[in-house]
């Protein structure tokens, strides 16, 4: 059985790992002018990082009923989830203005431990998930499960604080 990842997808792997970022930091400083302010995408990205959470829980349970099929499925449709996030987040960006976060005292504290870890885990969990998946994908089964263990809980905790943060500025909008 082979156990190297194909040569294809580690380059296309690196270059949506940096990629991806960069241009996500490039967009926040674009904006299209006279474009429709795009103020209920939001609640829908915030949603969308919600069902990533509860589908990522169900695949990781799924692959330890030895159902690999679901597993699959489930983990395609977050992945899925991950890139409609990711076109309605930029959508939202380039046609609106970021909202300052309102709250004061320590609460304040919080919310940016909380964004700051939640923007620094993205980056650094789209190479994790992507290798997990590539290695799935062409059975390599124990290098998969291996590096899931470690993609599972980064991806769970940027989905999860997606929503915490979403619910902690949405009265600022």
């Amino acid at each position: 059985m082979n156990t190297q990842t194909p040569k294809k997808y580690k380059v296309l792997i690196w270059i949506l790992s940096i990629l991806l970022p960069l241009a996500v930091a490039i967009l926040f400083s674009v904006r299209i002018p006279n474009a429709p302010r795009l103020g209920f995408l939001p609640p829908i990205y915030a949603t969308i990082n919600g069902f990533t959470a509860v589908l990522l829980v169900m695949a990781v349970r799924a692959a330890k009923q030895g159902k690999r099929a679901l597993h699959e499925r489930l983990i395609k449709v977050c992945i899925s989830f991950s890139v409609l996030f990711l076109i309605l987040y930029i959508l939202y960006h380039i046609t609106s203005d970021s909202t300052p976060y309102g709250g004061e005292g320590f609460i304040r504290y919080i919310y940016y431990f909380i964004l700051i870890t939640h923007i620094f885990l993205s980056v650094i969990t789209i190479p994790f998930v992507l290798v997990s998946y590539v290695r799935g994908l062409t059975m390599q089964i124990e290098r998969h499960r291996k590096l899931a263990r470690i993609a599972f809980p980064l991806w769970l905790y940027v989905a999860v604080t997606g929503v915490v943060v979403y619910w902690m500025i949405a009265p600022y909008y």
